[in-house]
Formats: structure tokens, C-alpha cells, sequence
């Protein structure tokens, strides 16, 4: 089940369970990324954590964002849950973004589409089972957390 919380600037989804690019997967994804670079002419400004979504290249005076505005922003933890693969945990369209069109699913899909995937293509994190006992009452036995 997928978490939305919406203000009146942007829109924000977690992303449950959690999406997971393998080792093949984040590797095409993350070398169309930097093909993309909003520094050399792209759309898109990835680092470790983050990456970010432009309408169009940076146009700014010494490399900066210029005119181009933000689309949206994909949260990721790299080398989660295995070394070599990455996390997407999160997704947030802008205001602009959605005033021109994008959603959570447009947005993961523009980055997810160098691996051949999609936000709903894309292979989900296993979740857990919630644990049967109360944690907060580790250590108690059935008697004395009456």
C-alpha cells in the first residue's frame, strides 16, 4: 500500500513496499541518468539519495539552473538491500510538475524506462510480518503484562 500526502505545492507518495533496481537494473538506470545530466544539455540532476527532475538543461550562468524549473525528485538509498542494488523509497512532483502534467508514476517511469521498467513493472522490497508480540513489552511474560 502506497502512502500520498498532497499540499497545496506539490505531491509526495512512499513508495510501499518499497521499488528495487538490481545490480543490472541500477546500473542502466543510473548510466542513462548521467547521460541526461542537466549539465550537459539533459533533464535529469542525480546524486546519491536524490535525483532530481528538470523541465529542461540547466541554462544559468556558469552552469546553473537558469530558467529550468523542477518537476519532481525521486528519494533512493544505494546499496539497499544488497550491495549493488538501489532503493526507491519515495517520489515528489513539484507544483510545476503537476500543473504541466506529471505524476508519482510518469515521474519514476521517465527515470525507470533506461532499465526497461516501471514504477508498476519494477520489483517491490519484501515487507515483513508485523511481529506477533507487543515490542514494547519485551522481556514480559504473558502474566505480567496483564
Amino acid at each position: 500500500m502506497e502512502r500520498s500526502e498532497s499540499s497545496a505545492t506539490d505531491t509526495t507518495r512512499v513508495i510501499r513496499p518499497a521499488a528495487i533496481l538490481n545490480d543490472a537494473h541500477a546500473r542502466a538506470v543510473l548510466t542513462e541518468l548521467e547521460a541526461n545530466d542537466v549539465g550537459a544539455g539533459g533533464v535529469w540532476n542525480a546524486s546519491i539519495g536524490l535525483w532530481q527532475r528538470y523541465d529542461h538543461a540547466w541554462n544559468g550562468p556558469g552552469g546553473g539552473i537558469g530558467t529550468a524549473r523542477l518537476v519532481g525528485t525521486i528519494a533512493t538509498v544505494y546499496g539497499s538491500p544488497t550491495k549493488y542494488e538501489i532503493t526507491i523509497y519515495r517520489a515528489t512532483v513539484s507544483a510545476f510538475g503537476l500543473d504541466s502534467g506529471w505524476t508519482v508514476e510518469s515521474l519514476c517511469d521517465d527515470a525507470l524506462k533506461a532499465a526497461g521498467l516501471t514504477l508498476a513493472s519494477c520489483p517491490r522490497a519484501e515487507m515483513m510480518a508485523a511481529p506477533e508480540m507487543d515490542p514494547f513489552r519485551l522481556g514480559e511474560t504473558s502474566e505480567q503484562a496483564v
